[in-house]
C-alpha cells in the first residue's frame, strides 16, 4: 500500500473493528455469566478506556519502575544493575541535590504565595463593577496563552538587557551596581523562577477561587456585618473557610504542578552548580544522555517526593478545611 495516509486510515479502522469486535465479546462473556444486562453493557463501553489505562499509563508506569533497576541506553537491551542508579544518585551525581533543593524551595515558596496571589485576584472580580466580565477575560489570558512562548518571554525580559534591567536601571545607578544577571547567577535562579510564577495567579486557579467566593452565601455575611463584624472578620471568619476545600485543592495541584514544573526551566539555561528542574533533569538523563534507566531512577524519586508533599498537605487540611456536609452529618 503506497499511500501512507490510506495505510494509517485502514490501520484506524482495523484497530476500531477489533475493539467493537471485543466489546461484543466482553458483553457476551458477562451475560452468560448472568451478569445483568445494564452491567454487561457498562463494562463493554469502558473497555476502550480500561485498555488504554492499562496500556498506555499502568504498563509504562511499571515498566519505567524496572528500568530504574537496570543500565538502558535504548540501543541495547537492559541490563540489570540494582540499586546501582538509586545509590549513583544519592551519593556521586553532584547536579542531583542542587536540582532537588531547587524543585522543593520553588515549591515551598510558590505555590502558597500563588494562592495568595489568586485569591486576591479572585476578591477583586468577585465584585460586580461596571465592566468586569472584561476585567475577568483579561486576567485569564495569560493562561491559555503557549507555555513555550510565556518562557521565551520571560527569558527576553530577564535577559542583561531585557526589560526588567531597563527598568531597574535608575536604580543600579543609583546603587552603582551591574545589572542583575537573574538566569546565569545560581543566586538568583530561585527568585527568577519564583517571580516567574506569578504569571500562573492569572489563570485556572483564579477561575476556581472566584466561583469558590460567588458560592458564598451573602446571609452568612450580612448576618456578620448586622452583629458588628468588619470587613476583615468576615472574610477571614467566613469567607475563607467556607471556600477552603477550593484552596485545599489549588493548593495540591500548585504543589503537583511546580514539582513538575518542565516547559520553562527547559528553554531557560541556568549554571549547573544551581541544579535545575528534577522533570527538565529526567528529560535530559534520558533524552539527551540516553541514561534511560537511571532516568526511570530519577523519576521515580520525583513521584515520591510529590507524594509525601501532597500528604503534608492534606495532613494539614484537617486543621483548616471546612466541610459543611460533614459538619451536618455529626
Amino acid at each position: 500500500m503506497s499511500n501512507p495516509y490510506l495505510y494509517t486510515l485502514v490501520r484506524w479502522v482495523a484497530v476500531g473493528v477489533g475493539m467493537l469486535l471485543l466489546m461484543l465479546l466482553t458483553y457476551g462473556l458477562l451475560r452468560a455469566f448472568r451478569a445483568r444486562r445494564s452491567t454487561a453493557a457498562g463494562y463493554a463501553l469502558i473497555l476502550p478506556w480500561l485498555l488504554g489505562l492499562i496500556i498506555w499509563q499502568l504498563f509504562p508506569i511499571l515498566y519505567s519502575l524496572y528500568l530504574s533497576f537496570t543500565a538502558y541506553d535504548v540501543l541495547t537491551p537492559p541490563r540489570w544493575v540494582g540499586l546501582k542508579n538509586y545509590i549513583d544518585m544519592f551519593t556521586r551525581d553532584t547536579r542531583f541535590w542542587p536540582s532537588v533543593r531547587l524543585t522543593v524551595l520553588y515549591s515551598v515558596i510558590s505555590v502558597p504565595l500563588g494562592v495568595l496571589g489568586a485569591l486576591g485576584t479572585a476578591s477583586l472580580l468577585a465584585r460586580e463593577v461596571r465592566g468586569i466580565g472584561f476585567w475577568r477575560t483579561l486576567y485569564y489570558v495569560p493562561a491559555v496563552l503557549p507555555a513555550a512562548a510565556t518562557a521565551l518571554l520571560w527569558r527576553w525580559m530577564f535577559a542583561s538587557r531585557g526589560l526588567i534591567n531597563s527598568l531597574l536601571s535608575p536604580v543600579y545607578r543609583l546603587l552603582n551596581m551591574e545589572p542583575l544577571s537573574w538566569f546565569s547567577d545560581e543566586r538568583l535562579v530561585l527568585p527568577s523562577f519564583i517571580i516567574m510564577s506569578f504569571w500562573g495567579v492569572f489563570g485556572a486557579n483564579t477561575v476556581i477561587l472566584l466561583a469558590a467566593l460567588k458560592n458564598v452565601p451573602k446571609e452568612l455575611k450580612e448576618a456578620a456585618l448586622v452583629d458588628g463584624a468588619g470587613p476583615w472578620t468576615v472574610f477571614s471568619r467566613i469567607t475563607v473557610p467556607m471556600i477552603s476545600p477550593a484552596l485545599l485543592y489549588v493548593t495540591i495541584m500548585g504543589v503537583i504542578g511546580a514539582m513538575q514544573n518542565f516547559t520553562a526551566p527547559l528553554f531557560i539555561a541556568t549554571p549547573s552548580s544551581a541544579g535545575t528542574f528534577l522533570n527538565v533533569y529526567v528529560y535530559q538523563q534520558g533524552f539527551t544522555q540516553f541514561k534511560m534507566g537511571y532516568a526511570s531512577a530519577v523519576a521515580w524519586f520525583l513521584m515520591v517526593l510529590i507524594l509525601i508533599l501532597t500528604a503534608i498537605v492534606w495532613k494539614w487540611s484537617d486543621a483548616y478545611v471546612y466541610y459543611e456536609g460533614e459538619l451536618r452529618q455529626r
